[in-house]
């Protein structure tokens, strides 16, 4: 399965806001709140895999993915650019 429909979505999101939108509400809070929001679920990742079970890490490693896909996309950034980045790691 790939991220980019979760991706093209968060950019529609950016592109067509609706006030009913989580995502574009992260958006118009800015960069501080979107970026706040990632080291939040970063640390939740790291408590249910300490601390919780298998569904719980799933549930919160699927909301870290959502909110770096915001950050990416909030910086003009894509997926394609991390992939490019581990594909250079990857032939070292």
């Amino acid at each position: 399965m790939r991220i980019q429909w979760l991706f093209d979505v968060i950019e529609d999101r950016k592109n067509n806001p609706s006030e009913r939108s989580y995502t574009a509400s992260l958006f118009k809070d800015g960069l501080p709140k979107i970026a706040q929001k990632v080291g939040e679920e970063g640390t939740e990742v790291v408590v249910a895999a300490l601390a919780q079970d298998d569904q719980r890490l799933i549930e919160e490693i699927a909301d870290l993915t959502y909110h770096t896909l915001v950050l990416l996309a909030a910086r003009g950034l894509s997926p394609a650019d991390v992939v490019a980045e581990l594909e250079k790691r990857h032939k070292k």
